[in-house]
């Protein structure tokens, strides 16, 4: 029989069916947000990186066996050179309908830029990480930024059609008396907000115990000034979702740290050097790249036993912030 003649779908030790890939394009960013990165940041060489075409080589390989939703992600996506042409190449794959969706998160730098093409090549929507309204503390927390070229983004992708989602990372302090601005901004044009609990991936030169924030602590705080209602609506990844009544919008929160979410599991993530990731809270990944330069069969192969080898939960501890849990940064597989 042919290989892939009758494509199996991807499932794991535990039953949990995967369906939804995070592909990194590289591991090179425009910014340097403290909680992502280091300041001084030692990219790949670009020697390392697979190439577009095994890319999507690559992608295909999971489209064939029951993945229905891919997100692109980095470092920062949109720096990857021609990285529009891997988007064209899988969108043809939302046109035969053996993919669902196409997505991309994105820190907004360059979004104004690439917003119509991203459109064209049948992309509905993004998520742009955006962690504060206030240009001074923007910078500060990117080390790099300037929000008004992501505030153009916004405006970019909204005027292209495409819809929005803002990601904004929780930390004591100055987030907490913001969030409420951050909401009433989102919600006033018609984006979700997901709030997302910092985790301990990599080191990046800041104490992440003085910083991280609880998102069952925050969910409680907001209800007494919010009124917040459970939603039905699923984006397909790890976030649930609650309405606000004073605003319409929603709300969502991802909280690997405080509410374990492992059991209903359906992602995995490829590097851009095409090693492939079962969990992001756990060391352990498997080479891609040299099984899928040799054959499809062979990264196929490979791609069944990591599943087959996908650990139950991560190993985050909320208690153990000081240092990181994985040596890998958050900027090497995108979040």
């Amino acid at each position: 029989m042919p290989f892939d003649a009758t494509p199996a779908p991807l499932i794991d030790g535990f039953g949990r069916s995967v369906t939804y890939l995070r592909l990194s394009v590289t591991d090179r960013c425009d910014l340097r947000c403290t909680y992502c990165m280091a300041e001084k940041m030692c990219f790949l060489p670009k020697r390392d990186l697979l190439s577009l075409e095994e890319l999507a080589r690559l992608s295909e390989l999971f489209i064939r066996h029951g993945v229905r939703k891919l997100r692109i992600t980095g470092g920062e996506p949109l720096v990857r050179r021609d990285v529009m042409d891997l988007l064209a190449d899988l969108s043809r794959r939302l046109d035969s309908g053996a993919l669902d969706e196409l997505t991309l998160t994105t820190n907004g730098t360059l979004l104004e830029r690439h917003a119509e093409r991203l459109a064209r090549c049948g992309v509905k929507r993004v998520n742009v990480s955006l962690d504060t309204l206030d240009a001074d503390r923007y910078r500060a927390i990117t080390r790099l930024g300037d929000i008004s070229r992501v505030l153009a983004g916004i405006d970019a992708a909204r005027a292209a059609g495409l819809r929005v989602k803002l990601n904004a990372v929780a930390s004591r302090g100055a987030f907490e008396d913001e969030l409420d601005e951050l909401i009433r901004f989102a919600h006033g044009r018609g984006m979700d907000l997901t709030l997302i609990e910092e985790m301990p991936l990599g080191e990046t030169g800041q104490d992440r115990s003085r910083s991280v924030l609880s998102l069952r602590d925050l969910q409680a705080d907001l209800s007494r000034r919010w009124t917040l209602t459970p939603s039905r609506r699923s984006s397909g990844g790890p976030a649930r979702y609650m309405t606000v009544a004073e605003t319409g919008g929603r709300l969502g929160f991802i909280s690997p740290m405080s509410c374990n979410f492992c059991a209903l599991c359906n992602r995995v993530r490829v590097s851009c050097t095409g090693r492939l990731y079962t969990c992001m809270g756990d060391e352990a990944s498997v080479d891609l790249r040299g099984p899928l330069r040799r054959s499809d069969e062979e990264a196929m192969e490979a791609i069944r036993q990591a599943i087959a080898e996908k650990p139950e939960r991560h190993q985050f501890d909320m208690n153990d912030m000081s240092r990181p849990a994985v040596s890998r940064h958050m900027s090497a597989l995108g979040g």
